[in-house]
Formats: structure tokens, sequence, C-alpha cells
């Protein structure tokens, strides 16, 4: 595995850890809660930026992200959610989806002057 796949992978499962983390925290501490899973989400999707140079490494820690999401939204059998339909769910699934938008269309990072 190279240099550039290992980061790939890594920020997919860091997106998702922190995906998962911020599903769980912005429904205990609201709004607090909400606004710490933004700001961790808005890290990770910038840090992916940071990290490889390019737009994919935000993609990366997005899909890992929206994947947890959607994992986390379905459900289990017993009736158990991780969402339950409120609004700070609604404003953590935009405002995410917005934030990796936003880190993904930043232009690419300049090499520092000499």
């Amino acid at each position: 595995m190279n240099a550039g796949t290992f980061w790939y992978v890594l920020l997919l499962v860091l997106g998702a850890l922190v995906g998962a983390a911020g599903s769980l925290a912005q429904s205990t501490w609201v709004p607090g809660g909400l606004v710490l899973a933004l700001l961790a989400s808005a890290g990770v999707f910038y840090g992916g930026l940071r990290a490889t140079g390019t737009q994919f490494g935000v993609v990366a820690a997005g899909a890992g992200w929206l994947g947890a999401i959607v994992f986390l939204s379905f459900g289990r059998p017993e009736g158990d959610v991780a969402f339950g339909g409120g609004f700070a769910e609604m404003v953590y699934l935009l405002g995410g989806m917005a934030l990796a938008v936003i880190c993904a269309t930043l232009s690419r990072l300049l090499p520092p002057a000499p």
C-alpha cells in the first residue's frame, strides 16, 4: 500500500468514527454537542484536505462520515435508533454535508514560499 492509499483509507475510517461519535454527541448535549460534532466534522474534512493536498481527501473523509450517519439512521429491529428525527439531527446531517462541500471546494493549498 503506497502512502496516498494509506491516507485515503485512514481518512475514510476517521470520517466514520467522527460521524458515529458526532451522532451520539449532538443529541446528548444540546446545543453544545451539536456545535462540537459539527466542529469535529469540519476538522476531519479540512484535515483530509491538508493531509492529502487534494479534494479527494475531503471526499474520503466525507464518504466515511456519511456512511456512518446512514448506517446509524437505519435503526435496529428492537426499535433503537441513533437519530430521533428532531431538529438537531437535521442540522447535524445537513450542516455536516455543507461543511464537506465547503472544504471540497476550497482551492488547493499553495506550497509555502521560501
